[in-house]
């Protein structure tokens, strides 16, 4: 395959994609509503039957999202059965796209491959190691930047305990970090190999595992500019940097098209390898590079089957949430001040219930945070959804899974979203923190070496795994259920984004 680019209905075509229809079209609508209903087919029908029947599923889809984690609450193995109907449905109807222009007359679905042809496919380009060694010192001790402060010792713990005062994090989350601080000596992640897909991103391990002296194996597009970034922070930190580059000398890889070259490469490293998907794009294109990753998983795991996978989930999804953020919610509801009780009912009465409705019924237990963010769209949602499918059925297996809730965070790709500025800016005054991307990488890398150190043991339901040591910035114990409260806090925040 080679990398020429050809859109059909939007959708770009190259490598990993969406299957074609007869007329050439690829349409993300149908596969989103068609996995997500195939997912839910076994344990809730009705539900099933409610996707099939959804004539809008790009503002409709929310509900249905909603309904994946409240079918799965029955059982535990609800739960993984519609993590395993789910991944299935993507790997049966995802496909591996002909590359070329998709002219009249030309049968574009059937010149597609299906996915599962990427699981045994020979790399058509080899991928040698460049290793970049830093030549600083390895920070020996856990330091967590944090409004232009370092904070270690006594002022991080304190840290920590103000945020779950206030309900940022999860006290399991506290605990994890603190773990961390008193074991200086996993911040190296010894003996392991962490290859970060998306080596670039922002919200990746990557500067953090560096600095700590550990082992990484960067993989990202062929862009000069990412590769001089990442190379820039290798040398001036003290741990290893692994690069892939081929005969030409050229850095990077397209995984959308270049799983098996990618996946030979990283099957030669040394060290327990670490799969950690920290990859991003815009639309459609985010599930297909999280479909690339799910593959390259599953190939690394039949050569080197002690792999561990790492993930970040978005806080802007469904969770099930511990009685204990149910409580704090709801005291924070009935707490509220005097102007916001006064405000809040008109509110309410216009907006006939939409706005500034309690998160919770009280008594739930466990409850179900519902943070969607409709603006995001079906497509980073089913993304987001793939990877917690993963997640899911590798622990259910019995493999090593690094799986937490990651806080909203003021990344580039997120705040070139104006409406999404807006609410994170305006956040603050709904009991919500967005932080700073050092900040929130420097506390999930944290908890990704100390999964590596003590790894996670299942616990009665999968979702109190997904909830474990969570660092959701407040939007689980906030008063309001989120998405009610959005808008406004898009508004208050407009001013302060738009400077």
């Amino acid at each position: 395959m080679t990398n020429v680019i050809a859109r059909h209905d939007g959708v770009v075509t190259h490598g990993i994609s969406f299957p074609a229809r007869p007329d050439g079209r690829r349409s993300t609508t149908e596969v989103g509503r068609e996995v997500v209903a195939d997912a839910l087919r076994a344990v809730d029908p009705a539900g099933a039957l409610g996707v099939e029947q959804e004539t809008a599923w790009r503002s409709g889809y929310v509900v249905h999202f909603r309904r994946l984690v409240e079918a799965g609450l029955t059982t535990p193995e609800a739960w993984v059965q519609i993590a395993r109907d789910g991944l299935d449905a993507v790997h049966r109807r995802m496909v591996v796209a002909d590359d070329g222009d998709g002219g009249a007359g030309r049968d574009t679905a059937a010149a597609d491959r299906p996915l599962g042809w990427l699981l045994d496919a020979a790399p058509t380009r080899v991928l040698h190691t460049e290793e970049v060694r830093g030549d600083g010192a390895a920070i020996t001790e856990l330091v967590v930047p944090y409004r232009g402060r370092d904070l270690r010792g006594d002022a991080l713990r304190d840290q920590l305990a103000d945020w779950v005062v206030r309900g940022v994090m999860e006290p399991s989350a506290a605990e994890a970090v603190a773990d961390v601080a008193a074991h200086p000596e996993w911040l190296r992640a010894e003996g392991h190999t962490v290859v970060v897909l998306g080596a670039g991103a922002e919200m990746g391990p990557l500067a953090p595992l560096l600095r700590w002296g550990a082992t990484v194996a960067a993989v990202d597009l062929p862009r000069e500019a990412v590769w001089e970034r990442v190379r820039a922070t290798a040398t001036r930190a003290a741990g290893r940097l692994l690069v892939p580059v081929d005969d030409a000398g050229a850095t990077g890889a397209d995984l959308l098209a270049e799983v098996p070259e990618v996946a030979t490469w990283a099957e030669g490293l040394d060290g327990r390898l670490v799969l950690g998907n920290y990859l991003y794009a815009d639309g459609a294109t985010h599930v297909r590079v999280t479909v690339a990753a799910d593959v390259l998983g599953a190939r690394l795991l039949r050569t080197r089957p002690d792999t561990a996978l790492a993930f970040l989930a978005t806080p802007t999804d469904v969770f099930a949430v511990p009685r204990a953020a149910v409580v704090a919610s709801t005291d924070a509801y009935v707490e509220r001040g005097r102007i916001a009780k006064v405000v809040g009912r008109p509110l309410r009465w216009v907006s006939r219930g939409r706005l500034l409705h309690r998160a919770y019924p009280p008594a739930a237990d466990p409850g179900i945070g519902d943070s969607l963010v409709p603006v995001q769209g079906p497509s980073y949602a089913l993304a987001k959804r793939i990877q917690r499918w993963r997640a899911t059925t590798a622990l259910a297996d019995g493999g090593l899974v690094s799986f937490h809730v990651a806080p909203s965070t003021r990344t580039r790709s997120v705040l070139k979203n104006r409406a999404l500025a807006a609410a994170f800016a305006g956040a603050h005054r709904f009991g919500v923190e967005v932080f700073e991307p050092a900040t929130a990488n420097t506390l999930m890398a944290a908890l990704l070496v100390r999964d590596l150190a003590r790894p996670p043991t299942p616990r009665a339901h999968p979702w109190q795994d997904e909830a474990a040591a969570a660092v959701h910035g407040g939007l689980w114990r906030a008063a309001y259920e989120p998405r009610s409260a959005l808008g406004l806090a898009a508004v208050l925040g407009y001013g302060s984004a738009r400077g």
